[in-house]
């Protein structure tokens, strides 16, 4: 056999092999793709998504800096990044919002605190921030992710350089929220945040209708939260670049007040 043939076949048995190992190690998901997976409990399946802070930038995006008017839904923001030469790689809701589709609680975007803190007690028939304790999720200037129910964040005297306040908290210190009921028929899409490590966020959103319980449940058990913060319910979705959307059907979809994002670097 000439050496040039067997060289030719050589090369093409190293492409083949190289082939098989990438698509065995996911070798053709985009560079910083974020970790996206599907868990199931009790019959119903989540979305969840692994922020690596260490090597992936979340913040929060409310409005056009250049305009000043809100993105208010995820593919703007995400035509709002490609234009200035940024792939959305995640994106997710943020905490609740009031009427006037402005943040009820605490955001902080980049260091700028929007929105106060929000320690009011509400009646918690009138909405879920009132059923307490709410809670804040924030990134603190040393890239560093915490859950902290409200009160505590107060306490802690920490500024953070982006944060959301939602509520109510899913898991507090390990233990489910006590007012939850697991027999509960309140059913909804729903999301939620939690960072089991200083260095990671996690986020989830339902597939399909689930109640609180079942929901804090996914957090303590399946994702190792000590504390967990639910963002929203029947408007939540979670958008990965190359998978597209989970949670909510697009047509239920309201405007949001906050978005949380990854974009390329």
């Amino acid at each position: 056999m000439p050496v040039r043939t067997s060289i030719v076949r050589l090369l093409r048995g190293a492409a083949v092999s190289l082939l098989a190992a990438c698509a065995l190690a996911g070798c053709s998901s985009p560079a910083g793709a974020v970790d996206s997976h599907e868990i199931q409990l009790h019959g119903v399946s989540f979305r969840v998504v692994h922020i690596d802070l260490r090597h992936q930038s979340l913040g929060l995006y409310w409005r056009d800096p250049s305009t000043g008017k809100p993105f208010g839904d995820i593919d703007t923001l995400r035509q709002w990044g490609q234009a200035h030469g940024r792939r959305l790689l995640f994106a997710a809701n943020a905490g609740i919002y009031d009427h006037a589709n402005a943040p009820l609680g605490l955001y902080v975007e980049n260091g700028h605190t929007l929105v106060p803190l929000n320690l009011a007690h509400g009646n918690p028939a009138a909405g879920n921030f009132s059923l307490l304790p709410n809670g804040v999720f924030a990134i603190y200037p040393d890239g560093h992710a915490a859950v902290r129910a409200s009160n505590d964040f107060k306490h802690d005297g920490k500024a953070a350089q982006w944060a959301t306040q939602s509520g109510p908290m899913l898991v507090i210190d390990g233990h489910i929220n006590p007012h939850f009921d697991g027999t509960s028929t309140s059913l909804k899409w729903r999301s939620g945040v939690c960072a089991p490590s200083p260095h990671e966020a996690v986020f989830a959103v339902s597939e399909s209708p689930v109640n609180f319980h079942d929901f804090a449940q996914l957090f303590r058990d399946k994702l190792g939260c000590r504390d967990a913060l639910y963002l929203d319910g029947s408007i939540s979705q979670i958008y990965v670049a190359g998978q597209g959307y989970a949670g909510t059907p697009g047509f239920l979809v309201k405007p949001y007040a906050g978005i949380f994002a990854v974009f390329s670097r």
